[in-house]
């Protein structure tokens, strides 16, 4: 495969966990280049990424997800990689999937989403009740059935890459998929299974969770389905 791929690595505040993530790419996985975004982490990421000596971009400010995933779009450009895979610093993403991720890219689908439902029901839990309305405003927004669109191992091809570089409105979100979907972007989901969190703190808390949902429905229903 070569470094046809490359990893973008969001991270913000994730100092007890992204030694764990990269070790185990650069041991396990090194037909996998990476890039560690450190989104202006306040706690010592950026010194554990410098002193180990892993790829990393820093900036100088936390610029949110959007802006690390951005920066990471346009590294891929840069360095002329074919795709790029979203890939978390807190440990939930497991790298052994990647490669039938590849494989469909390979077959012509230019969005690979890791997703948990392809052969595996999803469970009726008050965690997923949100997943399941957003996929309901994305088929109801563009006649696509995303099973998984909460799930943020997602791999695009150069061409999307590019497209998601240039555009300010695109960021690593349901609604950008639901809008990807009804321009005919070909998207495929591919059956993983992600582990939990075992270190430091989510940002998303019930409360914010809440709002996270609401603000996609309202931009996959009424901002972007109007565009």
């Amino acid at each position: 495969m070569g470094n046809k791929l490359l990893l973008i690595i969001p991270a913000y505040n994730e100092a007890e966990n992204i030694e764990r993530v990269v070790d185990n790419l650069t041991e396990n996985y090194p037909q996998y280049d990476y890039v560690v975004i450190n989104d202006g982490s306040s706690d010592d990421t950026s010194a554990i990424c410098h002193r180990r000596g892993y790829n990393i971009i820093d900036h100088p400010v936390n610029l949110g997800l959007e802006g690390a995933f951005r920066t990471g779009m346009k590294y891929v450009l840069y360095r002329d990689y074919e795709g790029a895979v979203q890939f978390d610093a807190d440990g939930q993403h497991r790298p052994e999937y990647i490669g039938d991720m590849y494989k469909a890219m390979q077959e012509g689908y230019d969005v690979v989403i890791g997703s948990r439902f392809v052969t595996e029901k999803k469970p009726f839990t008050a965690r997923m009740i949100g997943s399941r309305l957003i996929a309901a405003a994305i088929r109801l927004a563009s006649g696509r059935s995303i099973a998984d669109p909460t799930s943020g191992m997602r791999l695009y091809s150069r061409k999307i890459c590019a497209e998601l570089a240039a555009n300010v409105n695109y960021g690593p979100e349901p609604d950008t998929i639901s809008c990807l979907a009804k321009e005919g972007v070909s998207i495929r989901e591919v059956q993983v299974r992600m582990d939990e969190r075992i270190a430091g703190e989510s940002y998303l808390n019930a409360l914010k969770s809440a709002w996270y949902m609401a603000r996609m429905l309202i931009s996959i229903l009424v901002i972007r389905n109007a565009r």
